[in-house]
């Protein structure tokens, strides 16, 4: 492995006993892959892919089976790189009696700040996660999108230098969740290593630099968005927004496979094509023209994460 690298998995194994007959169960069979410093990586999965379990791994809570797991050149769990960790769980509990300012001097101090410390970078990192407003209202007033903005500060109280969030844009709105991915972005800028776990594949797509796909306990896809999104070699797939009948454009469409059908009303309609080559795309042209359809857009679609994701679990029983 090299040398800068963040996060370094080598064939990491965790199995668990189940059951009154301790049925074993590998959570983790095999998982490969490194992070590197400054890098914002990606972990997606179906429920049961082993994503927690592999982060409870990375932060000491479980023991590995097998493999190992390095964490800034040490062994997973070790005390002198996990207080350079900071970390944002699914479902952070905070006590009702707590305000986001009284809730920051409680997890500062659990990281081993002095309250001088902990004032001094306070009001600034709510500030940046959009609580600056509401530090002295009751958190059992917040909402799951402020409680998750309010972790996401404490996550950053005392400055580590790598950050673990797991889903740290849920419950959030279309504007809390570019809020987030503003500060996950200059967080990147200033060398900081973003390891996060999430189900909102568009969140990802936006933000990562890479990601690693995970099924039941196996890496299924490692690498950059546009190395995983599935390629064209199948041909180019387009978007056409079309005015007419829906009879008078399936006849003119012919035997040509229809990816999706959308009607916005009676007379216009959106729908996906795959065409083998430009070719085929000049001959559905003129047929839609011939049949006096109006071809009000015409676009490539690019393949997107979410493409690659479902290709990939396609015909399984899992869901996100």
């Amino acid at each position: 492995m090299e040398q800068h690298a963040t996060i370094q998995v080598t064939d990491l194994r965790k199995s668990y006993c189940n059951g009154l007959f301790r049925k074993r169960f590998e959570a983790l069979k095999g998982v490969s892959f490194e992070v590197g410093r400054g890098e914002i990586f990606g972990l997606l999965g179906p429920n049961g892919a082993g994503k927690t379990t592999l982060i409870k791994v990375l932060l000491g809570i479980v023991r590995r089976n097998g493999g190992s797991a390095r964490l800034l050149g040490r062994p997973a769990g070790d005390r002198s790189s996990r207080v350079k960790v900071g970390y944002l769980p699914e479902n952070l509990r905070i006590a009702n009696h707590h305000t986001a300012n009284t809730a920051m001097e409680y997890y500062g101090k659990l990281s081993g700040l002095g309250r001088s410390e902990i004032k001094s970078r306070r009001d600034e990192l709510l500030e940046s996660v959009g609580l600056a407003d509401r530090t002295r209202e009751s958190v059992k007033k917040f909402s799951k999108g402020m409680l998750q903005r309010l972790g996401l500060a404490q996550a950053l109280l005392h400055e580590p230098e790598v950050l673990i969030l797991d889903e740290p844009t849920d419950g959030l709105d279309p504007v809390g969740r570019s809020h987030v991915r503003n500060v996950l972005n200059d967080l990147k800028r200033r060398g900081k290593t973003i390891f996060l776990n999430s189900h909102m594949l568009q969140e990802v797509e936006l933000v990562c630099d890479r990601v690693a796909i995970l099924d039941r306990g196996i890496v299924k896809a490692l690498g950059t968005v546009d190395e995983i999104a599935p390629d064209q070699s199948e041909g180019i797939e387009l978007e056409l927004t079309l005015t007419g009948g829906k009879p008078t454009i399936e006849a003119a469409l012919g035997e040509r496979t229809i990816g999706q059908w959308d009607s916005a009303g009676d007379e216009q309609h959106r729908l996906r094509l795959r065409m083998s080559d430009q070719s085929a795309i000049d001959q559905c042209i003129d047929d839609l023209r011939k049949s006096d359809v109006s071809i009000v857009g015409l676009s490539p679609r690019r393949l997107t994460l979410e493409d690659a994701f479902l290709r990939l679990f396609s015909g399984g029983d899992s869901t996100t």
